[in-house]
């Protein structure tokens, strides 16, 4: 079972998940469809995970985070061991913009999110809360989102 607190770093270029080729992780309560065109994937690497049965180091990522911006805002973490699935609290934190030089924009800040449904190994979690640490590159002429972002994951 993963301690409490486990940070995560986000890392990586966004991809779409077409319609159709997203996991079931089992979130149903959540109202989690991955399958639905709607999200963006990148990678999760390992930062303080004691206890998540990864047998990975720092540089090799150990899961995948989903992320719907709208309509919902869910946040899906998936993980060895089990999943996760987060709402944006609205109005809680944010990102503010600033250029990179390059024709795109950082937006830096901080985002909260409620754990609304966890599986596996993380089910303790349900209910928990987490701090999102955000350095959001959006990218010139459209070419999309990189991430780097630290996520605290706590049980409340």
């Amino acid at each position: 079972m993963p301690e409490d607190p486990f940070v995560l770093l986000l890392n990586g270029l966004y991809q779409p998940v077409p319609v159709g080729s997203g996991p079931d992780l089992g979130l149903h309560r959540a109202g989690v469809n991955l399958n639905d065109g709607t999200y963006l994937v990148t990678k999760i690497y390992p930062v303080h995970v004691e206890g998540i049965p990864c047998n990975a180091n720092e540089n090799t990522a150990i899961g995948k985070f989903y992320v719907q911006f709208s309509p919902t805002g869910l946040a899906v973490y998936q993980l060895p061991g089990g999943a996760i699935a987060m709402q944006f609290i609205p109005n809680c934190g944010g990102l503010t913009p600033s250029p990179d030089g390059l024709n795109g924009s950082f937006l830096n800040g901080t985002l909260e999110l409620t754990i609304l449904e966890a599986t596996g190994v993380y089910r303790s979690f349900e209910g928990g809360h987490n701090h999102m640490v955000d350095r959001l590159h959006q990218l010139a002429n459209n070419a999309g989102f990189d991430e780097y972002c630290f996520c605290f994951i706590t049980r409340r």
